[in-house]
């Protein structure tokens, strides 16, 4: 326990949690769209997807425990590094001007609070069905996204998220690699293909779903659960 300790307490130790708790990020965040392409295939495969993971219950309680540990983790060390760094510069620069550094990097803090908000909100409305979803109804995911969705406002706000998500993949999966020793010190740290390629490939995977909706992509269908109760 001393050692974990002073593992947690240490700068580097900070930045391996972090490095590992996004590691388990990308791997969910990367199921999770794999999933949310079923609503292309309409409101039964979604049903059947959410009855798949109602019946793997222990097992997803499991997933969940460890998520919501890897995101509290996560955005703790990333908090306290935040305020180690600024008590070692107390006093800002008087001209910043970046040298090796990319737009994502500049925005990683308010691009996780950003998350960490949608995170709590997205939980709430489709997983829960507490806030802004006409007619929620539980184990109907494909109505559940489609009715909640339908609103320009929430529907900007999840591509707005899943842009900071892009983002902070971009920036995250770059800088694991390197915090875990994976990949050598490289001549054009600019040139992050792999991250490029995860941060599009995720952001424009998540965003597709709320554009579809509003562009009416997805037609009114009737609830499997509904159905089944008849």
């Amino acid at each position: 326990m001393a050692y974990l300790a002073r593992f947690w307490d240490s700068t580097i130790g900070k930045k391996i949690v972090m490095a590992v708790t996004g590691l388990i990020g990308v791997g969910f965040v990367l199921g999770h769209m794999s999933g949310n392409f079923l609503m292309f295939k309409g409101a039964e495969a979604m049903h059947e997807y959410a009855l798949l993971l109602r019946t793997s219950m222990p097992l997803l309680y499991v997933v969940r425990a460890v998520l919501v540990l890897a995101v509290v983790l996560h955005a703790l060390a990333a908090y306290q590094l935040t305020m180690r760094s600024r008590a070692a510069r107390p006093e800002g620069y008087a001209k910043v001007k970046p040298q090796v550094t990319t737009f994502a990097a500049r925005t990683i803090r308010w691009g996780g609070v950003l998350l960490l908000v949608f995170i709590v909100f997205h939980i709430a409305q489709i997983t829960l069905g507490w806030v802004a979803v006409p007619n929620f109804v539980h184990l109907d995911p494909y109505n559940n996204l489609r009715n909640g969705l339908s609103n320009p406002l929430i529907a900007g706000f999840y591509i707005l998220a899943m842009a900071a998500l892009g983002l902070h993949l971009f920036h995250g999966t770059w800088a694991v690699v390197r915090t875990l020793g994976v990949a050598r010190p490289s001549q054009h740290p600019l040139k992050r293909r792999v991250a490029v390629v995860i941060a599009v490939v995720v952001a424009v995977g998540f965003a597709v779903i709320p554009i579809a909706v509003l562009a009416g992509a997805f037609p009114e269908a009737p609830s499997p659960v509904m159905t089944e109760g008849h």
